[in-house]
């Protein structure tokens, strides 16, 4: 029952790649191998020799039973955020995981993680822009 959850999350998550019109590449190498892209302020790149970041997603997959497709990160006025791009274990969620979409701006669902303060960590809806296959988080 976990793996079919899983690859259905899988491939919600594809289709949102897609709806965001992500780099092809990016999408392929999810699809075919579960890796996931890193988007900075220019450009995006393979988090796989990360481990770091690659555990500490891992373990947040396992302790709340979704699935991270993409980061962004970024440098705010209160702390260091990555924002994981999820697909969470409730189905009746999916419908919503994109609020809002046109060809460059998204409103979609994730959880921001706070590294300088744990504590403001949360899920939610952020907003970001799609330029040249990658994103950018702007709200």
């Amino acid at each position: 029952m976990e793996n079919n959850l899983r690859q259905q999350q899988k491939e919600v998550a594809i289709k949102l790649m897609e709806t965001m019109d992500l780099y092809k590449p990016y999408i392929k190498a999810f699809k075919e191998h579960d890796t996931i892209t890193m988007y900075e302020q220019y450009g995006g790149y393979y988090i796989e020799d990360d481990e770091n970041l690659l555990n500490n997603i891992r373990e947040f997959e396992k302790e709340h039973n979704c699935l991270v497709y993409a980061v962004t990160h970024e440098y705010t006025s209160f702390g260091e955020c990555y924002d994981y791009l999820i697909v969470p274990q409730y189905k009746e969620e999916w419908d919503d995981i994109i609020s809002y979409s046109n060809q460059t701006k998204h409103v979609i669902f994730a959880y921001v993680r706070n590294v300088d303060d744990e504590w403001c960590s949360e899920f939610g809806d952020i907003t970001v822009n799609q330029f040249g296959g990658g994103l950018a988080r702007v709200a």
